[in-house]
């Protein structure tokens, strides 16, 4: 029974994160997130509103951390931005319609078949909730020893990984899984960057802001280590850290690890995608429940200037575009080089 409640709540989930970047990003249009400020310099100035909302989805669905929403609500997030930056709807995953994971080559195969082919396969692959090696809800990466899911991902079978961002996020308990998380990221990170070394390598991690008045030690050793993860040579290229400021009422159920955390992907397994589509809804109650959420404040002013998630999306983006030869990721460079000015 619980499994399946799980399920129901990551397709009630994403038929609010998809409605709420809909409206974020209107006919497929994105704000440009480049600011050059009177200094000159450059900015990547991140969309925390849309990601303040997509934040309360969980705490509207009483989602508990083993569904798997609290943390998608950072990837959701994170494939928008770089979608903002530049990067096509097919590059970036997760992808903002199902299927969540596919392949470049196989959008672009789509959008070369004539369109009565074309329809006939979107059916075939609408109604699949699998295909292995083609589809899937989740991307899992060879690192140098062991497959590794990876949450927010950038890659084409011509290029290999160009960017592979891992996410966590914790509500509670901050004494006795902050140690256990960075400890699984630093592994994450080195089976990774052994094995891709020119991808663009980034771990952000989402925590609740009343460790700051309830461990505040645990905090100051937390922050320090999470900037540390970003910059050693073997490591992640960057580290990012989101403050979530909400009421004690709308807590995230602590239900245990995100299922998503639990262990290592065994070759060849593939995981029941249906609960990554959204759950058949008007569009009229989706956004009745949008304007329900609870607010959810990105504290940005208490977050270490390393661990900023501008500072952060910035680098990511530099490191893939740096890494890349100037006739690819176009849209990308240009959004670059185009700044708003402020």
């Amino acid at each position: 029974m619980a499994a399946k409640e799980s399920k129901s709540t990551r397709a009630e989930a994403w038929a609010l994160f998809d409605r709420i970047v809909a409206v974020a990003a209107p006919g497929g249009t994105h704000s440009n997130p480049w600011m050059k400020t009177s200094d000159g310099s450059l900015r990547f100035e991140p969309d925390y509103n849309t990601l303040s909302k997509l934040l309360g989805v969980p705490l509207f669905l009483k989602a508990g951390t083993q569904s798997g929403v609290p943390a998608l609500a950072l990837d959701v997030w994170l494939s928008y931005e770089l979608r903002r930056a530049g990067f096509d709807a097919d590059q970036a995953w997760p992808r903002p319609l199902p299927p969540r994971i596919l392949p470049a080559s196989v959008a672009s195969l789509l959008k070369w078949l004539p369109r009565n082919m074309r329809d006939t396969v979107l059916d075939r692959m609408t109604k699949e909730t699998s295909i292995p090696n083609v589809m899937s809800s989740s991307a899992k990466i060879l690192g140098k020893n062991y497959l590794k899911q990876v949450d927010v991902i950038i890659t084409d079978w011509f290029t290999g990984p160009e960017l592979l961002i891992s996410t966590k996020r914790m509500d509670s308990s901050y004494g006795k899984n902050a140690p256990n998380r960075v400890e699984e990221s630093y592994g994450d990170a080195k089976n990774l960057r052994l094995r891709h070394p020119l991808a663009a390598l980034g771990f952000a991690f989402g925590l609740r802001s009343d460790i700051l008045e309830k461990e505040p030690a645990v905090a100051e050793w937390l922050f320090d280590l999470l900037a540390k993860l970003g910059q050693e040579d073997d490591a992640y290229h960057a580290t990012c850290l989101i403050l979530m400021d909400y009421a004690a009422e709308v807590v995230v159920p602590d239900t245990g690890e995100d299922v998503s955390e639990v262990g290592v992907p065994e070759p060849g397994t593939e995981s029941d995608d249906e609960e990554d589509r959204p759950a058949p809804a008007a569009l009229s109650k989706v956004d009745r429940d949008i304007k329900e959420l609870p607010m959810v404040n990105i504290l940005t002013e208490k977050t270490p200037e390393d661990l900023d998630p501008g500072r952060f999306l910035a680098a990511m983006v530099k490191r893939v575009l740096g890494a890349t030869p100037v006739n690819m990721h176009k849209d990308a460079r240009q959004r670059r080089a185009s700044p708003m000015q402020i």
